[in-house]
């Protein structure tokens, strides 16, 4: 049993707080690829396999070396890469400010119940600091942002996950050690991450992850659930159904 009060709540960005990748971050990429003169094009079952591997630079970097290696090894390789994510960023923020991605089901209520209740909010993502802004700014409205006291995004540390360095680092921040806080992830790599910086961690499924498995997790739910439409998983060992809240979220870390 844990008696350390709960007093922050750590969120992974895309898959967690929204459904980003499918119809955002694919696409967007693919405008990149387009723009560039590329004949890329990542299809639903390619991106999901190539979401193995975090961090959108090093996923094209992976790609590339797949298709030719030759030219990915060259000495200008890492600048057409990097200019490749600058395209790509601006085609995701643009279609998040256009309003075509929300919140997952239960994110806005959880993260209003903890901020009523005096808990303290963090980011702790992969994704660049633009993307977090734009899906920020879009979903919780200009100062959304300041509801966040941390915001660890982009290359904030040099390893992406599943190293756990973005939430070590988050975690310094805050000041806390952590069995004072829950991680919310959506993937394998994102739990093994959380899990090697100590920290608790509820897992809410979504369209790619899915199918993995998530054996350790504090919570494996496929979702946070709503009224009409409760999330169902585990609870450790146990079957689960019903609407996450912060009296849950208490319940489960004691």
């Amino acid at each position: 049993m844990n008696s350390t009060p709960l007093r922050a709540l750590i969120f992974d960005v895309d898959g967690t707080l929204a459904e980003t990748e499918r119809d955002g971050h694919r696409i967007a990429f693919n405008q990149a690829f387009a723009d560039a003169g590329l004949d890329w094009n990542w299809d639903v079952p390619t991106y999901g396999r190539l979401l193995a591997i975090t961090g959108g630079k090093e996923r094209m970097l992976a790609y590339w070396r797949e298709i030719d290696p030759q030219a990915a090894a060259a000495s200008d390789a890492a600048g057409l890469i990097a200019d490749l994510h600058r395209r790509k960023t601006a085609h995701y923020v643009r279609r998040v400010a256009e309003g075509g991605i929300g919140l997952r089901p239960g994110v806005r209520r959880v993260l209003e119940q903890a901020r009523g209740a005096g808990l303290r909010l963090a980011i702790a993502t992969t994704t660049t600091p633009d993307n977090v802004e734009a899906l920020i700014h879009a979903t919780l409205g200009a100062r959304g942002m300041e509801w966040f006291e941390v915001v660890g995004a982009g290359d904030a540390v040099p390893r992406k996950k599943p190293d756990p360095g973005i939430y070590t680092w988050v975690l310094e921040r805050l000041a806390l050690c952590p069995d004072q806080a829950l991680a919310f992830e959506d993937s394998t790599n994102g739990l093994r991450a959380a899990h090697g910086a100590g920290l608790r961690t509820i897992v809410t499924t979504g369209a790619y992850t899915h199918h993995e498995n998530f054996d350790g997790a504090l919570a494996w739910l496929d979702g946070l659930g709503e009224a009409d439409a409760p999330a169902t998983g585990r609870i450790g060992s146990q079957p689960w159904s019903g609407v996450v809240g912060l009296d849950e979220l208490r319940q489960w870390a004691v």
